[in-house]
Formats: C-alpha cells, sequence, structure tokens
C-alpha cells in the first residue's frame, strides 16, 4: 500500500471518531437555545479545561506557531505571553458574568450589554465586530486544513476538498449536537493533540540534532539573534521592546472577550468551576512550547524555507518518516483546525441570531424557532468561510490583524459594564466605535504609528476617553438598575 494511502486511512479515521464524539453527545442538552448555546450550563472542570484550552489550538498553532519560531526566533515566546494573562481578568469578571448569565438567561456576550444599557444598538455592534473577526479566522482554519491534506497526500487530494471534508464533518456536529458536540470534540481533540504535539515536539529535535540542548546550543553559537528576546519582526530585523510587549497586551486584553470565549463563562457548572478552569488555563503554554522546539529545530536543518508557515510540513515529509506518524501529524493538525473553527461557528451563528436578527428584525421570534435558525446559520457561516477559503483573494491576515485590535477594544466596555456605576450607553458604545476606528486606521496607514507601539494600545486610549467624557456628558442610569450588575 503506498505511504500517501496510509495517511489518508489514518486522517479519514481521526475525522470518523471526531464526527462520532460529536455525535453522540446530542440531545444531552435541553432543546431549547440555552440548551444548544449554552449547554444548561452545566459543564465541569474537565470539560471547561479542554473547550477553553483546546480552541487555544489552531491551524496557526500547528502551521503558524513553528513558523514564528523558524523565522523570528524568540518573538514565539509572544504566545506564551498573552496565552499566560490572557485569561487573567476572567477570574475577577467571570463569576459575575456567570451568575447574571444563571439568572437572566444570557447566552451571547451582547445580551449582557443590551440588558445592562438597556440598548438595541450595542447588539448589532458587537455582532457585527464579531462576524468580521470570526469570519477570517474560520476561513484561515479552513485553509490550513485543505493544505495539510494537500501536502500530506502528495498533491492527490486538493485542498478545496481537503477543507470541505474536514469541515463538512465540523458542521455535522455542530449542527446536531451543539456546544455539547463542541466540548467533546474538544476534549477528545485536545488530548490528541497534546499527545502528538510532544512526541513531534522531542522527536524532531532528537532526530535533527541529537536533542534540545544540543539545539539550542548551535543555534546559540550560530544565529544567536534567534535566541535573543524579543525575537525578529516580520522583516528579520529586531522586534522593539514597545512592539512586542504591546503586542503581547492587546492580545491580552482581546482574548477574555472574544465572544466564543466569553460565551464559555456561560456554560460552567459553578463559580468554582469556572476558577478552577482560570487558574490552571495557563497550562496549555506547556503543549505550545514542544510546537515552538518543532521551528527551531528547522532552522539550521532546512534552510530558507518560504513560507516560514510550511516548515513542519516540510520537515515532516522530508525525513522518511513512517506513514502512520505522518498520518497522527495530519490528524494533529486537523485536531487543531477543528477544535478551534467549530466553537466560532458555532459562536458565530448564536451571535448573528440573537445579537443581530432577534434584536433588529424578529423580537418576538420562540425558541422553537430561534434554534433552528441558530442551527441553520451553522452551515450558512460555514459556506461563506469555505467560499472565502477557496475562492477569495482578500487578504484574510490583514482582516485577522485588524480584528484582534478591534475586539480588544470590547475589554473596557466589559469592565465599565461590571464595574462602573457612571457609565452609560453613549458612553461606552462611542468608545467602542472610536476605538475600533482608531485601530483600523492605524493598520490600514502604519506611518501613522508612534513609539512602535501595537495600534490596538492607541485604540485603547482614545476608547477609554471617549467613554469616560461621554458618559459624563449623558444622563446616568438608574442607580437600581446599574446595582444589579455592580453588586452581583
Amino acid at each position: 500500500m503506498e505511504s500517501w494511502v496510509i495517511v489518508l486511512l489514518v486522517t479519514v479515521g481521526y475525522l470518523v471518531l471526531s464526527l462520532a464524539v460529536g455525535l453522540a453527545s446530542a440531545g444531552k442538552a435541553s432543546a431549547g437555545s440555552e440548551g444548544y448555546v449554552a449547554g444548561d450550563r452545566t459543564f465541569g472542570f474537565l470539560v471547561m479545561y479542554f473547550v477553553m484550552g483546546a480552541s487555544v489550538f489552531s491551524a496557526f498553532t500547528f502551521l503558524g506557531g513553528p513558523g514564528w519560531a523558524y523565522s523570528r526566533g524568540a518573538a514565539a515566546f509572544y504566545l506564551l505571553g498573552f496565552l499566560s494573562i490572557g485569561l487573567v481578568p476572567t477570574y475577577f469578571f467571570g463569576p459575575r458574568v456567570a451568575r447574571l448569565g444563571r439568572k437572566f438567561g444570557y447566552v451571547t456576550q451582547a445580551q449582557l450589554f443590551a440588558h445592562r444599557y438597556e440598548s438595541r444598538y450595542i447588539p448589532p455592534v458587537l455582532a457585527l465586530i464579531s462576524l468580521v473577526a470570526f469570519v477570517p479566522y474560520l476561513t484561515l482554519q479552513m485553509e490550513g486544513a485543505g493544505y495539510v491534506f494537500s501536502v500530506l497526500t502528495e498533491g492527490r487530494m486538493p485542498e478545496w476538498a481537503g477543507a470541505g471534508v474536514t469541515y463538512g464533518v465540523v458542521l455535522i456536529y455542530v449542527f446536531r449536537s451543539g456546544v455539547i458536540g463542541v466540548a467533546w470534540t474538544n476534549t477528545f481533540q485536545g488530548v490528541l493533540m497534546m499527545a502528538l504535539a510532544w512526541g513531534l515536539g522531542l522527536y524532531l529535535p532528537y532526530r535533527l540534532h541529537g536533542g534540545i540542548g544540543p539545539m539550542f546550543a548551535r543555534l546559540a553559537d550560530t544565529v544567536p539573534a534567534m535566541l535573543t528576546v524579543p525575537g525578529l519582526d516580520a522583516a528579520g530585523d529586531p522586534w522593539t521592546w514597545g512592539a512586542y510587549s504591546s503586542s503581547v497586551a492587546v492580545s491580552a486584553f482581546g482574548f477574555s472577550v472574544w465572544p466564543h470565549y466569553f460565551m464559555k463563562i456561560y456554560t460552567a457548572r459553578s463559580i468554582r468551576t469556572l476558577k478552577q478552569t482560570v487558574v490552571f488555563f495557563p497550562t496549555f503554554g506547556f503543549f505550545l512550547l514542544p510546537i515552538m522546539f518543532i521551528g527551531f529545530s528547522g532552522v539550521l536543518a532546512f534552510p530558507d524555507v518560504t513560507p516560514a508557515d510550511t516548515i513542519l510540513p516540510t520537515i515532516v515529509t522530508s525525513m522518511d518518516l513512517p506513514p502512520l506518524v505522518v498520518g497522527l501529524f495530519c490528524a494533529g493538525a486537523l485536531a487543531a483546525s477543528m477544535s478551534s473553527g467549530d466553537a466560532i461557528v458555532h459562536a458565530a451563528s448564536a451571535v448573528v441570531v440573537k445579537d443581530f436578527y432577534k434584536v433588529l428584525v424578529r423580537p418576538d421570534i420562540d425558541d422553537r424557532r430561534e434554534t433552528w435558525l441558530i442551527k441553520v446559520m451553522v452551515v450558512v457561516i460555514g459556506a461563506v468561510a469555505y467560499y472565502f477559503a477557496i475562492y477569495s483573494e482578500l487578504s484574510l491576515v490583514l482582516l485577522l490583524l485588524l480584528s484582534y485590535g478591534a475586539l480588544a477594544q470590547i475589554f473596557p466596555a466589559v469592565l465599565a459594564a461590571l464595574y462602573w456605576r457612571r457609565s452609560t450607553p453613549a458612553g461606552v458604545l462611542g468608545g467602542l466605535l472610536a476605538g475600533c476606528l482608531v485601530t483600523l486606521v492605524w493598520n490600514l496607514f502604519p506611518a501613522l504609528q508612534w513609539l512602535d507601539i501595537h495600534p490596538g494600545i492607541w485604540g485603547l486610549a482614545v476608547n477609554v476617553t471617549v467613554m469616560v467624557v461621554m458618559s459624563f456628558a449623558t444622563p446616568p442610569m438608574s442607580e437600581e438598575h446599574v446595582g444589579t450588575f455592580v453588586n452581583a
């Protein structure tokens, strides 16, 4: 049997198993939108840990992570930086959000804002910002899945087919099982990715350099700039501390308020479970380390690989590894793509229906129809992202960079909603729009950037300023109403 056939069979076996796990969880939650979107708020620690953590692993992790280490050296540790602190704010505001969600039935981020500020304009704005982030991110996951299939089957399966098969599986179990299906497949995928990450991360440096220690010793002697923090920028020049630290900060601010992460707060069985998950969440960084070891292992062994994101598939296909091992790598890469893609398509569908359609078009829609419409949107959003993955020439990376800065602008609004009594709807909405605008302009026109600071930081500064000024310039909200949230 040819090697590529064995690789394909192993990969298909993984997809069948993922589909079985996802479908097996169908019917374990109530039939309404609270069951489909929030899992009836019953997730325990193990499931919460993996549903939050496995979403960190994406196609970028298995492809972009080694690529950063390969091309930018110590700059790759940026990923560990924001991962370590990204959910720290959730430890403090998460319990309030969970209590309010349980009390008032929230399942999306914007529902909290709509109630807190008694506004029908904030949810659609948040829904739009979320979609601008979600669709490019989901598209990149599909592109990654298609690329992995194509490379590891030696081009016999085109990228469009690989992406279609992989995300056909995702859409089936998300459509059928909702967040319960996402949670249990993420648990399965998370365990698989951990095992493969450490397996490859230890084996490849040993095979190429005699071990991790000798690998770093050779790098220190040959290309010391690769190991000098904060590493290199995209052009290969030394990355400044201002750019490095501000990138970590913006990513961390945005991380805690990404809508699909925020929505998982509502799924926790208890406040204790939520806090335990947040405390242990940084341990997922231990499973990113071996991914970076792989990138570093290729610096001297495989010079001049372009684009850098292809370094891991290049190593795997160049080392005459057993087809079973190559197939398992392919399964791990697809698991990384699917474990974030399923959470995103699920969250995006709920956001479109609950925060946009229900608010602006059909406020009186009943729960049964609403749940069915969310399921339909799973397919629609998946199809849109697939179209962009296969046919679009848009710069998805640029859209993704813009979306990270835009999502970080939600962070001050969350803190204001839960901790600042004087904040008003006009202040929060004005600050959010102003911050997004500044981030957009400074990303599109890099010459305007100042002090080599991430545009999202300047967006946050403008955001907070506008929010404070406009809040004091507009009438305060009812003290009794506000107290429901700041005293939660």
